[in-house]
Parts: structure tokens; C-alpha cells; sequence
């Protein structure tokens, strides 16, 4: 028998950079587009983001393959430096909507990060898990680059 995917993923990760750089990376269209996505060599094609409740982005990215991925949602919660929440989906998959919640804070040496992608339910294409985890750590390659 199939095991169950989670319905939900958390990574915890810390970042070499203060919370407003962390968070900019984040909210600014233009950093997105450094570091978006979770294939190393892949390129993001646009990243438009209302970054407010009830404002949406849409992100799409390329990989090294040269497939393209499209993911949109709305910002349900933005406390300013300290928290997104936002719905999630793929524009190519029927899947309903997930969520993602991000808790930034700062600590001695940079900003601890709470990721947590939850409402997962009818078995997307994607491995949430690792390619979060490769997306990190592109965002960490951009903030320490």
C-alpha cells in the first residue's frame, strides 16, 4: 500500500542576514527573481507580488530542463518583517488551493525562518519537501553572494 503524503511541511532555517534583507528578499518582485525556484540553475520569467492581505503574486520560473512553472496566490496575512501567509497553487494542476505560512525573527547572527506549507491534499507533481529546502538554499546563495 501507497504511503499518504504529508499534509504538511515545516523546515526550519536560518539565514547569515539581517530580517529587513530576509524580508525583502520576500516581498520585492525584484529579489524574487534572484533566487526563486527550486532548481540551482533554473531562472525565474516574471514575479509580480501585491504584497498586502488580499493582494496576489503570481511567480513563474524556468529549470534547467527548460519546463515552466507557474504558481500563484493571495496574501492572506502580511505583518510587516515578521510574517506571510498566503494561499498556494500551480496554475497547471487542479489541486486545491495550499497554504503557506513564514515566520521571520532575528537573532544574533542573522533571521531564523518557521516555513511551514500545509493543506496539502490531492497529491501534487511536486516534492514540497526537498525542493523548498534547494530553494532555500538558492536564497541563501543570493543573501551571502
Amino acid at each position: 500500500m501507497a504511503e499518504e503524503p504529508a499534509s504538511s511541511i515545516t523546515v526550519h532555517h536560518h539565514f547569515d542576514a539581517v530580517q529587513k534583507v530576509v524580508w525583502d528578499a520576500w516581498t520585492d518582485p525584484a529579489l524574487v527573481r534572484r533566487w526563486w525556484g527550486s532548481d540551482p540553475d533554473g531562472v525565474v520569467t516574471s514575479a509580480a507580488l501585491d504584497v498586502r492581505p488580499g493582494g496576489r503574486f503570481v511567480i513563474s520560473f524556468q529549470d534547467s530542463s527548460g519546463d515552466l512553472h507557474t504558481c500563484t496566490g493571495e496574501y492572506l496575512r502580511v505583518e510587516e518583517m515578521t510574517e506571510l501567509d498566503f494561499t498556494w497553487s500551480w496554475v497547471t494542476e487542479t489541486n486545491p488551493p495550499s497554504r503557506v505560512k513564514v515566520l521571520f525573527a532575528a537573532d544574533e547572527t542573522g533571521t531564523r525562518m518557521r516555513f511551514v506549507h500545509g493543506e496539502l491534499r490531492g497529491g501534487s507533481d511536486h516534492d514540497y519537501a526537498q525542493g523548498w529546502r534547494r530553494t532555500f538554499a538558492k536564497l541563501d546563495r543570493v543573501l551571502t553572494g
